[in-house]
């Protein structure tokens, strides 16, 4: 029982240090006139995790090109913290950001990002254009 112990403990900080060795990226806000899709995750991420991220980007790149960038972020990244918090993000987010507005996305890209990715996109086009206006 011990060795389970050690080796469960093991396996759970063995990703914490590798954390701590990856590359730190600074993240700037969106500036006024750009349209930016934040997704905040965290390291260990489900299928449905995974599948927003991915639905999310392509899409926007599909739809937008180069006029709305995406960036995934790992929220236990020292680096993303202080985006994070300007943006006022604690947890998995999803995130359209045109200078002080900003459009929560999340449960929308949970619902539909694997059952219906055609309404998922459909939602993205709606408040990405109502954030064009």
């Amino acid at each position: 029982m011990k060795t389970f112990r050690f080796i469960l403990l093991l396996t759970l900080f063995i990703p914490i240090i590798g954390m701590s060795q990856t590359n730190k990226n600074e993240v700037k806000a969106a500036s006024s006139n750009q349209i930016e899709a934040y997704y905040f995750h965290n390291t260990y991420r489900c299928i449905t995790c995974k599948t927003v991220e991915a639905e999310a980007k392509a899409d926007l790149q599909s739809l937008y090109g180069s006029q709305v960038t995406f960036k995934a972020l790992n929220l236990e990244d020292d680096a993303t913290k202080a985006i994070a918090k300007k943006l006022e993000v604690s947890g998995q987010t999803l995130l359209l950001v045109k200078g002080d507005q900003k459009i929560n996305i999340t449960n929308e890209g949970f619902l539909y990002a694997r059952s219906n990715p055609v309404k998922f996109k459909m939602i993205i086009k709606e408040k990405v254009d109502k954030l064009l206006e």
